[in-house]
């Protein structure tokens, strides 16, 4: 098993295996929504704690270090045993960088066994709680239904959203739009 920081990149198959081997467990177990808050409960902590970040993203450490280290953050935190050895096997197989991208796969996953689309929402600032329901209306209106919203922030856009659903991609970014009219001048010129 393994899982997936602050960016939205799954890491290829591998943090979808390690998604794919844990919604497995946690179905034959019977704790698949107990699973599911933990490991948004899991990415709130990798995105909100640098402390985390940093032993996910540091090559310095030792891997049973890190180890010890995740699992010992994660007990703390209250998480289950198998939130926790999931940690650990992450980290004994030297791939701790990929944690957040797992736990991403994991909320894909979940979400696409249940009927729910997934938008994976990048803004330059978080989406408060107004912007978040009217965004989730306007989706459900362009007809996506049950929608999940995966939020990240990149502040590199200056304002606006890119919206990602499946291969479909809309972005009313302004860094997008100041990129569309540098190219428009470009081709006056």
């Amino acid at each position: 098993m393994a899982s997936g920081g602050a960016t939205i990149s799954h890491g290829g198959g591998l943090a979808d295996r390690y998604a794919a081997a844990l919604y497995s467990l946690a179905e034959d177990a019977g704790a698949l929504d107990q699973t599911v808050d933990q490991m948004q409960t899991l990415g709130r902590l990798i995105d909100d704690n640098a402390d985390v970040r940093r032993l996910l993203e540091s090559p310095l450490i030792d891997v049973a270090q890190a180890s010890s280290a995740i699992r010992a953050v994660l007990e703390s935190q209250g998480f289950s045993p198998l939130i926790v050895r999931l940690a650990g096997v992450v980290a004994a197989n030297r791939r701790l960088r990929n944690l957040r991208a797992i736990v991403s796969a994991f909320a894909t996953l979940v979400a696409s066994r249940r009927g729910v689309v997934t938008a994976q929402v990048t803004s330059a600032h978080r989406l408060t709680t107004v912007q978040r329901e009217a965004l989730r209306a306007r989706l459900i209106e362009a007809g996506y239904g049950q929608v999940n919203i995966q939020e990240q922030v990149d502040a590199t856009l200056l304002g606006g959203l890119v919206v990602r659903i499946g291969a479909r991609l809309f972005d009313s970014s302004i860094k997008s739009r100041l990129q569309r009219l540098q190219f428009a001048m470009k081709g006056a010129a």
